[in-house]
């Protein structure tokens, strides 16, 4: 071998060294006999370097896993016999091998099992447990490759294909018949032999037999012999969490319900004489924690047993399985209470079920019903936080308890499906007494009682939260709690996670403002004092900020009276934060946008006159123009890259700002009807010039234009005369992306006011369609992924943009750029339908021909075009379905063809009998036989198109075979 390629394996080496390695790796797997010098050197032992024993078995690897079909016989014979004396050499080793060899290993004994076991090597397990017999390290490897075997056999978590498929399931197949009762003995006896003095081989024949019970006999392991043994392993503390895990897989064997039940109660019973019920005396809490899901196993295997046997019908044997269930509920309960969030979500799955079971049962006995309230109180105590959780700095535990919290908040929500009564009752009692006490009181249980409240909105179903209205126990009692809330004065308490659950809640429950105004003044002064917006933590401002928003939408019909009074308290909160470093703003840009909206909605859904809402949406507004003219006079002064990237997001976030309070506008009440038009132009007339600013184009375009969108739909006709100058700057110089976010403003434009704006289209379609072009054909780096999506993204916009022309009924804008021009802009949909493989875009330029033919390829169409239909439109609908790239396999693809078939109809139903002839000229050309071009001659002459459809399908299905 290249010993100077094999220093190169080493992690450290230079990397000249590690290229050599890397060259070397590929040559030997390439050859053709290469791999036998790796085959000799494992079976002769001749390098104690782990990395090139590591080597040499990746070779071997890949000899089976791709070539080993074109190996001769005696070749596959070498690797047989290199496999088995790399093992015997094993059994002697004073320090057995790394385990990252020891896994290679036994995946390429696995490998090879899968690829010889039903032809070449039928006594494979045979062979090995012969060599290795009890021999500890023989042992280690044997399980480790049948780990492996299962992972290319069993495992259900990795894709096979339906070839592989079958083949794992012969392998299964003819494992049952010949080895498995001698794998099942050789498993007995390493267990036997290794519990007392070897714990980690223990544990991992433990593992295999947990994987092979899915798929083997049962009764070869759940007998008493068996048995017995895991469960002695289950009072050893090196094994104990192992034999838990073999004996879940156990119970989760599928199989029939009668069987299963007995499984379970047999285990369960001798589970219990052996003291492991005794949760409390159990301080191991990852044993615990396997226990939990064993238990859970247990519980949830019985629920599926009851359920097969109701759906049977066999009355007696379900009611003998419900007893089952309802005897493991007392276990239930106290893992589900236990303090270590682990073992109590362990069990989650087995309560719910037995809810579920509960909520189909006709009613509840006594015992049923205080099952339920026990699950109730356990939720309702596990949904605190504790001491521990960092609400500042949330890390991999806090994420772990919001998790855990949502699989309680599962349970809380079947609990109201089987009794809501009893929880809007327990919930009731939980919240009066804590906010009774709330001065006194921990955080956590504050939070949770208020956090309850919240909850029940979910739990109990009510109609777009509808929850003050209908069923008068629980609106009573709902309204209840809510008045308490308010009025207890808790939204004072000194924890961020009350203070925001009180909020949440307010929102929440908005609809109650609704049925009792009066609480309104004082929720508004906690959204704006010290315990909202000027809270000191910053996650409580941004949130309440948000929910304020909220809160003043919904309820923006009472608002009246404070209007202005809310407005000046938040004035300070609607300033543009300065550019300059260090600057600490109470909320973030993306928290201010929240305000503005509510300032908007404020000011627009008041009961002044119009007058009175222009003075104060200018109040509002002004300021932002100021500062933006300022700042964007700046700009061009600013040398140091940083400070224009800082400036050009100021400038964009005023633009952002102002662009929200529009969101407050609606059908019923329009910019114009409040009077507020001339505010807006006048921010247009402030923003517009941005778009000439030399520096930091991208963002402060993107920000106009999204101002421009916005204007285009509340100021309507207002905003045209601004149109043409904003085009001419953002068209200047541009990027593919700043031209593919151009093109949606002016089909925004024209599909919204069409004739309006023709003059303006005719005047900018070809600089537009010419900017297009010239991006396009840029020269780009052959491997440059983002520029090559780029072009895509930009050759969709513009052939979206031609569509939005021709289905606005405008043709006059292509109709009027002159014959070379409009030839041009034909072309390059032409190409787009055949020559791009996008089937989007190709779809889209199949709808625009098609629209064409219906506009101009009439008798008194435009002049040529008839032409132009024979000579390109008709072959492109034939060229396109035949490109190898066409697949229709592909959902996009077929309403590609779809819109294919559409045009070729409509230029039949525009040229008629024509048509037809031109076909029965052009089809030959494409070795179309004269039967099938007569048969397509005839469909294309159908009044229904859906079975053009299906022709034009099967037609092209054929040729491309």
């Amino acid at each position: 071998m290249d010993e100077q390629a094999l220093m190169g394996l080493n992690p450290n080496a230079d990397a000249c060294y590690r290229q050599r390695a890397l060259a070397y790796f590929e040559q030997l797997k390439e050859s053709l006999d290469g791999w036998e010098v790796c085959a000799e050197a494992l079976a002769k032992g001749v390098y104690s370097d782990d990395h090139v024993k590591f080597f040499c078995f990746q070779v071997l690897e890949h000899q089976i896993k791709f070539r080993h079909g074109s190996l001769t016989a005696a070749q596959q014979q070498l690797i047989r016999e290199t496999l088995m004396k790399w093992l015997q050499a094993q059994l002697m080793n004073v320090h057995p091998e790394k385990p990252f060899i020891r896994n290679k290993a036994a995946q390429v004994l696995a490998l090879t099992f899968v690829m010889e076991y039903l032809t070449l090597w039928p006594k494979f397990f045979f062979d090995i447990l012969n060599l290795v017999g009890l021999n500890p390290n023989g042992v280690d490897i044997y399980l480790r490759t049948l780990m492996a075997i299962d992972a290319e056999v069993v495992d259900r978590d990795i894709l096979h294909s339906p070839e592989e498929t079958r083949r794992n399931t012969l392998i299964k197949d003819s494992m049952r018949e010949q080895c498995i009762p001698a794998l099942v003995e050789s498993w007995f006896q390493i267990l036997q032999t290794y519990q007392h003095t070897h714990s980690e081989l223990t544990c991992q024949c433990l593992e295999v037999v947990g994987a092979f019970v899915s798929w083997i006999d049962l009764n070869l392991i759940a007998n008493d012999r068996f048995v017995n043994l895991l469960l002695s392993h289950m009072s050893m503390e090196e094994l104990r969490e192992e034999a838990c895990d073999c004996l879940f897989e156990i119970v989760n064997k599928g199989m029939d319900p009668v069987d299963k039940t007995k499984l379970v109660e047999s285990l369960c019973q001798v589970l219990q004489s052996a003291g492991f019920f005794n949760i409390e005396q159990e301080e191991d809490v990852d044993f615990l924690a396997k226990f939990s899901r064993l238990a859970n196993g247990m519980g949830q295997s019985l629920v599926l047993s009851w359920t097969k046997l109701s759906k049977m019908g066999d009355v007696k044997l379900s009611a003998e399985t419900l007893r089952a269930v309802e005897a493991k509920v007392p276990l239930m309960l106290q893992l589900l209470i236990h303090e270590d969030d682990d073992i109590s979500a362990n069990i989650v799955g087995f309560c719910y079920d037995y809810l579920h079971v509960l909520k189909q049962l006709p009613a509840l006995n006594e015992q049923q019903k205080s099952n339920v309230e026990a699950v109730m109180l356990a939720v309702m105590n596990k949904l605190k936080y504790d001491d521990e959780y960092n609400f500042e700095n949330e890390g991999e535990d806090e994420a772990m308890f919001v998790e855990y919290r949502k699989q309680l908040k599962m349970l809380l929500d079947r609990l109201a499906q089987v009794s809501p009564e009893l929880l809007l009752e327990a919930v009731h009692r939980v919240f009066n007494a804590t906010m009774q006490n709330w001065q006194t009181v921990q955080f956590m249980e504050v939070e949770v009682a208020i956090r309850l409240l919240y909850m029940l909105g979910e739990a109990l179903p009510a109609s777009h939260g509808a929850h003050f209205s209908g069923d008068t126990t629980k609106t009573s009692t709902l309204q209840a709690m809510m008045r308490t809330l308010i009025s207890c004065g808790v939204s004072e308490y000194q924890h961020s996670s009350v203070t925001l659950e009180f909020f949440e809640t307010v929102v929440r429950y908005d609809k109650f403002f609704l049925v009792e105004p009066h609480h309104i003044p004082s929720v508004l002064m906690a959204f704006l004092d010290h315990r909202g917006l000027r809270h000191s933590s910053p996650k409580v401002r941004s949130r309440v900020a948000y929910l304020f928003s909220r809160f003043i939408k919904t309820l923006h019909k009472h608002m009246n009276a404070f209007i202005e009074d809310i407005l000046g308290r938040i004035q300070d909160l609607l300033e543009l934060a300065p550019p300059e470093n260090g600057f600490l703003a109470l909320l973030s840009s993306d928290d201010q946008l929240f305000m503005f909206e509510t300032a908007g909605v404020l000011i627009v859904n008041g009961e002044s006159p119009a007058e009175r809402k222009q003075a104060l949406m200018r109040s509002l507004l002004t300021p932002l123009m100021e500062a933006f003219r300022m700042l964007l006079a700046k700009m061009p002064q600013e040398v140091d890259e940083e400070r224009q990237a800082a400036l050009a997001d100021c400038l964009s976030h005023a633009v952002g700002f102002a662009s929200r309070t529009s969101k407050a506008f609606s059908n019923k009440q329009t910019v114009k009807q409040c009077g507020c038009s001339e505010v807006y132009l006048d921010c247009l007339q402030s923003f517009l010039p941005a778009l000439s600013c030399p520096v930091q184009r991208g963002p402060l375009r993107s920000a106009v234009r999204s101002f421009l969108h916005r204007m285009i739909i509340c100021l309507e006709e207002e905003v045209l005369p601004f149109i043409p100058a904003a085009s001419q700057h953002m068209l200047k110089d541009c990027e593919p992306k700043d031209l593919q976010e151009f093109i949606p403003l002016i089909s925004q434009i024209t599909a919204k006011f069409k004739n309006q704006v023709s003059p303006f289209l005719q005047e900018i379609f070809m600089p537009l369609v010419m900017a297009i072009f010239e991006t396009l054909s840029r020269p780009a780096e052959e491997n440059d992924q983002t520029a090559a999506l780029e072009k895509q993204m930009l050759r969709r916009s513009y052939f979206s943009f031609i569509q939005t022309i021709a289905s606005s009924g405008m043709n006059e804008v292509m109709a009027s750029q002159g014959a070379e021009n409009i030839e041009r802009v034909l072309f390059t949909i032409i190409q787009g339908a055949v020559d791009f493989p996008d089937p989007i875009a190709q779809k889209t330029c199949f709808i625009i021909l098609s629209r064409l033919v219906e506009l101009w390829g009439g008798k008194d169409g435009l002049v040529g075009f008839p032409d132009f239909i024979y000579k390109h439109i008709v072959p492109a609908c034939f060229m396109a379905p035949l490109k190898p790239t066409f697949d229709l396999s592909d959902a996009q693809t077929v309403l590609t063809l779809s819109e294919c078939t559409l045009t070729l109809h409509m230029i039949h139903l525009k040229r008629g009998p024509e048509c037809i002839q031109f076909l029965q000229e052009y089809l030959p050309s494409l070795q179309v036989s004269p039967e099938i071009t007569q048969e397509l001659c005839q469909v294309v002459q159908q009044p229904d198109v859906k079975v053009l459809k299906n022709y034009m399908k099967v037609f092209f299905q054929q040729a491309k075979l």
